[in-house]
């Protein structure tokens, strides 16, 4: 059996083609997020993967919709997003599939 801790990893990515990770692979990323009140990513999309967000805890606002605990989001591919923490402690899942290093593009979809 192998154990590490969530904050071993960068920004709550476990699984996925990067370092460190407990699975190196292509076919999806994972992660563990946990946020503070005003953390905020700008608007981006991903031209590949679609990203799946489960919000565990705390609430977010994104693209102006507010989601709260027990939501889940799916962002296809070329769909835009930004992201705005509304909770300290706020956690969510998050899941890509496929896991495509360097799919994450800011500001407008073509």
């Amino acid at each position: 059996m192998k154990t590490t801790k969530l904050d071993k990893m960068v920004k709550g990515w476990f699984i996925g083609n990067f370092e460190p990770t407990l699975c190196k692979t292509n076919s999806v990323e994972i992660a563990v997020k946990t946020y503070q009140k005003g953390d905020y990513e700008v608007a981006h999309y991903h031209k590949i993967a679609t990203e799946y967000t489960v919000i565990v805890s705390g609430r977010v606002k994104m693209n102006g919709v507010e989601y709260r605990a027990g939501d889940i989001i799916v962002m296809e591919p070329d769909e835009v997003t930004d992201f705005e923490c509304l909770e300290d402690g706020t956690q969510n899942v998050v899941v890509k599939i496929p896991g495509v290093n360097n799919d994450k593009y800011n500001s407008i979809a073509p």
